[in-house]
This record gives C-alpha cells, sequence and structure tokens, in this order.
C-alpha cells in the first residue's frame, strides 16, 4: 500500500519532537531508520561509540512504535542492507512508493549533500526540514555572522542570552556581568568528595548491539566494555538529574581541574546524550538555571554550564555550516606532522598524555580541557597535521560528530583556521598543566626542568612552536608577551630550546 511520506530519522536526531516527526502523520507516513557500514567507518569510530548510536537508535525504534508510528528499522546485518544511506532510501522508496521523503537536516556536511541529491536520484520530492533543535538556525548565525571583521563566541553567547531569556534580568545578566570564566580555574585536590557518574546496565537489546559491534568492528579503536552509557531518553535523563544533583554545585570551580584516577571530577557526561537528541538542549538548561533559582547551586557554576550549551556549541555549529565544505582543509600554520602512534595505544612516559589517551580508549570520553590543553596542544606543538588531528578526535569521543568537533578541533585547538575561531593558538608549557593537574607529579619527566635530557617536553615545544611559526604569530597581540620573553633570552638559551625540542621531535619518528 503506497504511503504519503518516507520520514528518514538519522541517528543523532532521536528525539520524539523533531520537526521531521512533529511535521509528520503516523497514520499516513512511514519511518525509516538504518544501521549503515559507511556510517560507522568514515572513520574508525570508537567501538563505545558505535554501540552507544545503535542502541539508542534501536531504543528510539522502539519507542516510536509504542507511539503507533509505523517504522521500518534496518539492522547492520540485515538481508540486503546496502550499506549505505542512499542505497537504503532507495530500496525503500523502491519497496512503498512514497510521494515524498521528509527528513530534518543532517547535521554533517557529507550528509547533507548526499540528501540534496536525492530528489533528482529518485525522482520524487525530498522535503529537508530545519532541525529546530537549535536555538540559532544557520540562516540566523549568518546573518549574525555578516559584516563582523571578528565573530567571538562571547559576543554571539550574549545575543543567545537575550534571545532564550536564560539568567536575564530584562536586558541585563543576572548578577551583573556576562561570564565567569574567571572564577572557574581553581586546580582540584584529591580529598576533595568526588560524585561517581550514573551508570546504565545493559538490557537485552544493548547487550544484542555490543556483540554485534564486537563481531564487526574489533579492529576499531577503543574498549567496547564496560558499556555504561545511557541508551534512552529516560535513561539519559537520570543521568542529568544525578548531574544537577550532585556535581553541579562544584562543576564552575572545577571545570578546568584535572587529576589522576579522577575520571569525570564534576562534569556531566550528557554532551553524547544532547548531540544524539536524547535530551533536550534549551530543557537542560532550564533545569540548571533552576537550580541557582532555588539556591542550589551558585551562579558561577550555572553559567558556566549554560555558557557551554547556548553559546560554545551553537557557536562552533554556526561556524560549521558557514564555512564549510572548504572549512576541513584549513591548515594556517602549514602543519604536516602525522599523529603519534601513541594517540592510539596510549604508551607514553609523559603522564599526561598516557592518562588522557587512555581514558579516551577505554570510555570514548575525556573532558575539554584534557581534549584542548593535553592531546590538542600537544599536537599543536608539534606541528601535527590539523586534518589527522581532527579524524582522531571524531573517531575517538563518543560525543563527536563533525559539525561539533571539527571547529573545536582546526580552529579552537589547532589554530588551523588562522584566528577565525579563537584569539590565540591554546599553546602551553608543562607549567599550565603542572598547575591545573596532579599529572606531573609522577612523570618521569620533570616539569621544572626546562630542556636537556628528563625536561618535560611541552617546555622546550612550546618555544619551538613559537619560533616555527613567528612569521605568522608574532603580529597577535595576545601572543605579544610571548615573544617578547622569547627575544630577551640570549641566543644561547634559544638554541638549547631548539635543539632539546628537535631531539625529542625525532623520537616521534
Amino acid at each position: 500500500m503506497p504511503i504519503r511520506n518516507l520520514v528518514l530519522v538519522l541517528g543523532d536526531q532521536l528525539s520524539p519532537a523533531i520537526s521531521s516527526l512533529s511535521k509528520s502523520d503516523r497514520k499516513k507516513d512511514r519511518v525509516l531508520m538504518v544501521e549503515v557500514m559507511e556510517e560507522a567507518t568514515y572513520v574508525k569510530h570508537h567501538k563505545k561509540k558505535i554501540a552507544f548510536i545503535f542502541s539508542a537508535m534501536r531504543h528510539f525504534a522502539k519507542a516510536l512504535r509504542r507511539a503507533g508510528w509505523k517504522v521500518d528499522y534496518v539492522t547492520l546485518d540485515a538481508p540486503g542492507n546496502t550499506g549505505s544511506f542512499s542505497g537504503e532510501a532507495e530500496r525503500s522508496v523502491n519497496t512503498h512508493r512514497p510521494q515524498s521523503i521528509v527528513v530534518s537536516a543532517p547535521s554533517e556536511w557529507r550528509v547533507r549533500e548526499v540528501v540534496d541529491g536525492w530528489a533528482e536520484r529518485f525522482g520524487i520530492g525530498v522535503n529537508i526540514l530545519e532541525d529546530d533543535r537549535f536555538i540559532c538556525s544557520s540562516a540566523e548565525f549568518a546573518a549574525w555572522a555578516e559584516g563582523r571583521k571578528q565573530l567571538r563566541m562571547e559576543y554571539f553567547y550574549r545575543e543567545m542570552r537575550r534571545k532564550t531569556g536564560l539568567l536575564m534580568d530584562g536586558d541585563k545578566p543576572v548578577g551583573g556581568q556576562w561570564n565567569f570564566d574567571g572564577d572557574n580555574r581553581k586546580p582540584a585536590k584529591a580529598d576533595l568528595f568526588m560524585p561517581q557518574p550514573k551508570r546504565t546496565k545493559p538490557d537485552k537489546i544493548t547487550t544484542e548491539v555490543l556483540q554485534l559491534v564486537a563481531d564487526r568492528f574489533g579492529d576499531h579503536f577503543g574498549d567496547l566494555e564496560p558499556f555504561w552509557f545511557a541508551v534512552t531518553a529516560e535513561q539519559a535523563e537520570k543521568v542529568l538529574d544525578h548531574f544537577i544533583e550532585d556535581a553541579l554545585p562544584s562543576f564552575g570551580d572545577y571545570q578546568d581541574a584535572m587529576l589522576l584516577g579522577e575520571r569525570f571530577l564534576y562534569h556531566s557526561l550528557i554532551s553524547l546524550y544532547i548531540n544524539a537528541g536524547l535530551l533536550d538542549p534549551l530543557m537542560v538548561c532550564q533545569r540548571v538555571k533552576r537550580e541557582y533559582l532555588d539556591g542550589n547551586a551558585p551562579l558561577n557554576a550555572v553559567e558556566g554550564f549554560i555558557r557551554q550549551v547556548i553559546g560554545w556549541r551553537e557557536y562552533v555549529r554556526g561556524i560549521y555550516w558557514l564555512k564549510m565544505p572548504n572549512y576541513v582543509d584549513e591548515n594556517f600554520l602549514g602543519a604536516a606532522r602525522p599523529l603519534p602512534d601513541f594517540y592510539w595505544t596510549g604508551e607514553t612516559e609523559m603522564a599526561c598524555l598516557k592518562a588522557a589517551i587512555t581514558q579516551t580508549r577505554e570510555e570514548s570520553y575525556a573532558h575539554h580541557i584534557q581534549r584542548l590543553m593535553i592531546t590538542g596542544n600537544f599536537a599543536l606543538l608539534i606541528g601535527a597535521d590539523p586534518k589527522l588531528v581532527h579524524e582522531w578526535y571524531l573517531a575517538v569521543y563518543a560525543d563527536a560528530y563533525e559539525w561539533v568537533e571539527l571547529p573545536n578541533t582546526l580552529g579552537m585547538s589547532q589554530f588551523a583556521d588562522g584566528g577565525l575561531l579563537g584569539s590565540k593558538p591554546y599553546a602551553a608549557s608543562g607549567n599550565y598543566i603542572n598547575k591545573m593537574s596532579d599529572y606531573c607529579k609522577g612523570c618521569r619527566y620533570d616539569v621544572k626542568k626546562k630542556t636537556g635530557a628528563g625536561a618535560c617536553p611541552f617546555n622546550s615545544l612550546y618555544w619551538d612552536f613559537l619560533a616555527r611559526n613567528e612569521s605568522k604569530l608574532r603580529g597577535n597581540p595576545r601572543m605579544a608577551q610571548s615573544y617578547r620573553t622569547w627575544n630577551r633570552m640570549t641566543d644561547e638559551k634559544k638554541t638549547e630550546y631548539l635543539s632539546s625540542a628537535d631531539r625529542f621531535l625525532v623520537t616521534l619518528e
């Protein structure tokens, strides 16, 4: 029997209120959801990431059926699975002969490009709807960006605060200032109470997915088990409840801190649920705001959290759609070094990198400072090819989709866009890591030793990075003090730093 619309729901669109479903009729339309090899392997995604998405998709399809939708769900090993979105859409079109295909706009450029070609390929209408889970549409962001010399997140964030009314007192920010980031940089101590994350026990559906991933993706990066991610909206809500009750009050103070043996500290661990559609970002922010209004969490924690969601998350999506498809090839600093093998194994004597990468391998998670100032900072200092760095981050983290990961990596972390996104390269010596963590205490390298045998490699690599990129970075006002310090050094001292860096870089080859 012919249907009116074929409604394609993608693996990061697991929201019952998403535009493709809210504008469809469960009596006249049919939902299509597919697990395809193309999506699981365009980079070799972490095993846990694949398991999370497939299990969440299967649970969402089950929930849609319970709600009265007719759902065609194609598992990865289903007979005839073509392995691609286009192939599965074509099979479904040939079977059901719909009048049109309806889909909420894909979040990634390569998928949008594929869907854009379906009308011509299939000879039917394709209705691509705005993904209204985001506060700022791509068109709205482009209008905000037009004519601006600098696209700084802080000013965009203020517009999102005004638009949503979050933490606003009329047209003024609650507390008299927009940003409390200066209060959120405390190093943590091991004697603090550390809440543990909410862990979800795998059910029958998840257990079947885990077996599938073990069988089909055994050569992919990362540990598959123990697997404890939430895979339904209800489970994700419990993770959010747990964060709000146990961790939010201290989130602000310690959001930049790092501790050996404490992988999660006061972080929420909900970005993967928001990005997949299991949690609504605005609802999450409203819940967090309520904690401030009720006196349960301080303003610096609540504002810092909300800024990450309605500020940074929305901002990087805007940058992505404004600058793609060429953005992925940006390489302002001309960096070309391959990533060291230990990014995949964690086998390095640098304690900070070992901790961050081992955690990434085991959990498919690291918090933003571990990503920016440990793995990202090191890749920047050694001159790693930013496209390879991007592909690594996209593969290894459960919350990574290209729209959110690419600007964070290429722009924020690797400065490959030349300052479009960040006002300076996030380059740092070992001193920053020592200040914000306890990683250096047990490291075989001495963070206080600047050069020579046993010196922390970050120290010489920092100055080598500045010297190597001086022609491109000297004019950056936020780098002026660093270059003044470099220029005051004797030639002998400069040579010592550069030679130390060279000797270390040889070991990476």
